[in-house]
């Protein structure tokens, strides 16, 4: 059965670009925030037809959740969201575990290292929910249709439920996305710092228009 209702959890800028794409893309959506009354200009304008309410009422809304909160904070809003609003569904993390200190050289830090990625320590927290690593290694301003010479971009994509990565890869066809399903959670572990990469040229050169492409010989 095809999804038709998007909880996303968190207001900022990925959070509302990913919104207002479900809403284009025609599903139902509704945003997780703990401030509903500062997005009524958004609603009002770019976010048209997305709902508002609490981290619990979007989980709950769901057949599926998007994850769009800093790395920092992603399990604080697992909890905001509650366990029983998550348990069977499919929970797009878009996070990454970007530190707090200053890049290095335009080298990002990050709270994790090599041996367990963001995604994993949030799937043990919430072992019911199927986690599926997504829109991590691209700017907000391309995660929707995003418009490039020649062929799609490839967003890399992991997670332990293969159902959950195929339906993942269904939504990001829709968003002109090629998908790269690089398996289960522990490939996260090298998805993730792909976001290090990616900011890289922002940082040294102003540069945030590009995306990854897997090529195959």
């Amino acid at each position: 059965m095809a999804l038709s209702k998007i909880g996303v959890l968190g207001s900022g800028m990925v959070g509302q670009v990913l919104a207002a794409g479900f809403v284009k893309h025609g599903y139902e959506v509704m945003m997780g925030t703990r401030s509903p009354e500062k997005l009524s200009d958004w609603l009002a304008g770019a976010g048209k037809g997305v709902r508002a309410g609490s981290f619990s009422d979007a989980a709950e809304f769901g057949e599926a959740v998007v994850l769009a909160v800093k790395g920092g904070a992603a399990e604080s809003a697992l909890d905001f969201a509650g366990s029983k609003n998550l348990a069977g569904k499919i929970v797009i993390d878009t996070t990454n575990p970007i530190a707090d200190e200053p890049p290095e050289d335009g080298v990002l830090r990050f709270f994790t290292d090599l041996d367990e990625s963001l995604m994993e320590r949030l799937q043990k927290k919430e072992p019911r929910a199927r986690f599926v690593k997504a829109f991590s290694c691209v700017g907000n301003a391309l995660m929707v249709d995003p418009k490039f010479a020649g062929s799609k971009p490839s967003m890399f994509i992991a997670g332990n439920d293969e159902s959950a990565r195929k339906e993942v890869t269904s939504i990001l066809t829709q968003f002109g996305w090629e998908t790269e399903d690089m398996g289960g959670a522990p490939a996260a572990r090298a998805i993730e710092p792909l976001c290090i990469l990616w900011c890289i040229p922002g940082f040294r050169r102003n540069e945030w228009g590009h995306a990854f492409k897997l090529l195959r010989a």
